[in-house]
């Protein structure tokens, strides 16, 4: 027979364990539309020009702008699910950080979030993204591109067909060297995540902090402990360098909504408080993002 203290404990345990299921839960039924947070099927409001007050001297190492993570995951319910918001509502939002994951099946590149396909192929995202600069070209995009649930290892060829089908070879900053705001307005600025020639600039020259893993709800604080260390960092860090801070997360007992709707608010409130200082944070990557977080992101340059 257990003692009563072990009792205790073990019921203390099936509480807590409980209350993380509750909060997964209840983070999965109806749309939420908030300052920080927004997973509803459009934006609150849309800022599409914002980089044409930046002067063109600025490297873009000293810019901080929004992304988010898994851009194109709109599909396969809530543990894969990252956005709401398509592809063309995201950039005219104001997002210029996007993070693409394509599946090679004999040279096809479906998108994909691990297992769940996202219902498009990359060649979709490519014509968002000329589109998108052919009517706003004051503005850049930049694009985190990786293979998924596929590993052949050899996508390169793939996206350069796909290049020359879906936009055209001089939308792309082709260079490994960050540019300048001038020098990229326009561009698509590939951030290769994958083997082969240059197409851009590389996905790991970049001063990176993604601890996606949260495995459950009650792991918030120590991915959050990691965000802001890294934006602490970014702060001071080397301004000759891109920081890239992902604020999104996900476990089995912690699904990507219920993680951004509790890590949205602490990055809200963290830029909140440095509002009006000169400060540089680099790229701030988020799931659900709202329109709101996105300006107050965008107001640092």
């Amino acid at each position: 027979m257990a003692s009563p203290k072990r009792a205790s404990l073990q019921i203390g345990k099936m509480f807590m364990e409980l209350i993380v299921l509750a909060g997964v839960i209840s983070t999965t039924g109806s749309t939420i539309q908030r300052p920080d947070y927004d997973d509803t099927a459009n934006p609150e409001f849309l800022n599409p020009s914002w980089m044409g007050g930046i002067p063109d001297s600025r490297s873009l190492s000293e810019v901080t702008l929004p992304g988010t993570h898994n851009t194109m995951a709109l599909y396969g319910g809530a543990l894969a699910e990252c956005e709401s918001w398509s592809l063309a509502s995201q950039l005219r939002a104001g997002i210029r950080f996007l993070d693409i994951r394509v599946r090679n099946i004999r040279g096809n590149l479906t998108l994909h979030h691990g297992v769940s396909y996202q219902r498009a192929h990359f060649g979709h995202v490519l014509e968002d993204v000329a589109q998108f600069l052919a009517e706003y070209p004051s503005e850049m995009v930049l694009m985190r591109l990786k293979e998924e649930f596929s590993e052949t290892y050899d996508i390169y060829g793939p996206v350069v067909s796909y290049i020359h089908r879906y936009a055209h070879w001089d939308l792309l900053w082709h260079s490994r060297l960050v540019p300048t705001v001038g020098e990229a307005r326009g561009k698509l600025i590939v951030l290769q995540d994958f083997a082969g020639p240059d197409l851009g600039m590389r996905y790991g020259s970049l001063n990176i902090a993604d601890d996606w893993k949260v495995p459950t709800l009650l792991h918030v604080n120590e991915k959050w402990q990691s965000v802001q260390e890294h934006l602490d960092m970014a702060i001071v860090g080397n301004k000759a360098e891109i920081f890239l801070t992902y604020g999104s997360g996900a476990g089995v007992f912690a699904y990507p909504n219920a993680v951004a709707q509790r890590i949205n608010a602490r990055i809200y409130d963290y830029l909140t408080a440095r509002m009006g200082q000169n400060l540089r944070f680099g790229i701030i990557t988020t799931d659900f993002p709202g329109a709101l977080l996105l300006q107050i992101i965008i107001d640092f340059n």
